[in-house]
């Protein structure tokens, strides 16, 4: 398999920052929330998105088959 030396990198990065916080993923993303305070707002914020819309189940009470809305609209 075709060692990628970016790869590597991140994952000889990733290794040593485990290791400097005890592999304490709580103690990681503490540091790292205290260095994103620290930048203040030369951080760029990502826009909200809206969470997708959860799609309408049917009830059930028609037997258990869902029904179309055009054909129950048609008759």
């Amino acid at each position: 398999m075709h060692d990628d030396p970016i790869v590597a990198s991140v994952r000889k990065v990733r290794e040593g920052l485990a290791a400097a916080f005890g592999y304490d993923v709580h103690a990681i993303f503490a540091d790292l929330r205290r260095r994103e305070a620290a930048l203040g707002d030369r951080l760029v914020g990502q826009p909200q998105t809206q969470p997708p819309k959860q799609a309408v189940q049917p009830s059930g009470g028609l037997g258990g088959s869902p029904v179309d809305a055009h054909s129950a609209a048609t008759g």
